[in-house]
């Protein structure tokens, strides 16, 4: 799945255009290393987002197409 759409479906980010933007602008790293909207995310991987001050870490459980708003907490971890 995307690194965008993954974003988006798991409500990390509410739009995938804004999803986009934020990886662009290089506030999204995964691994340690920041990605294109376009990289492939897998199991396991760790994101670091970046918002202003905040920063926010979160290890991939899951990759689901759909997923209901209750349900989208179940696709990540936090660390």
């Amino acid at each position: 799945m995307r690194l965008d759409k993954y974003l988006k479906v798991s409500r990390l980010i509410k739009r995938r255009t804004v999803a986009a933007e934020a990886c662009s602008a290089g506030k999204v790293s995964v691994n340690g290393k920041v990605q294109k909207p376009s990289y492939d995310v897998k199991v396991g991987d760790i994101l670091e987002l970046t918002f202003g001050e905040k920063i926010i870490k979160i290890q991939v459980v899951s990759l689901q197409e759909f997923v209901k708003k209750e349900d989208a907490d179940s696709m990540y971890k936090a660390i």
